[in-house]
């Protein structure tokens, strides 16, 4: 019986693990999506697609660490306290995926 629970148990924790850990491939592709849909391009180009009115994000990824660039997602003015960028309402997932797909920008 102490036996099955353990299998049990290591069971869950391995199913559990799987479901959070995510490809990499995978979270660049989600966080390409998150910029597109919450309208980043309307002020960021990224090669020849975008509007000049922020940075051109191109190649951010040579520029910053991930965690750079997630703490500039979190709270942009904390980074730089008279940035333009609003601070957006994004998940703390959201926030990992987009990091990762600029972090491949280069």
């Amino acid at each position: 019986m102490r036996g099955q629970i353990l299998w049990l148990g290591l069971i869950i924790l391995l199913l559990a693990t799987s479901l959070v850990a995510q490809d990499p491939q995978q979270l660049r592709e989600q966080g390409k999506k998150l910029f597109f849909d919450h309208g980043c391009i309307g002020c960021h180009t990224v090669g020849t697609m975008g509007t000049k009115i922020g940075p051109d994000l191109s190649d951010v990824g040579a520029q910053y660490p991930p965690s750079f660039l997630m703490q500039w997602l979190r709270d942009p003015s904390s980074q730089k306290p008279k940035a333009h960028m609003p601070k957006l309402t994004l998940s703390e997932d959201d926030i990992r995926a987009l990091a990762a797909y600029l972090s491949s920008l280069r």
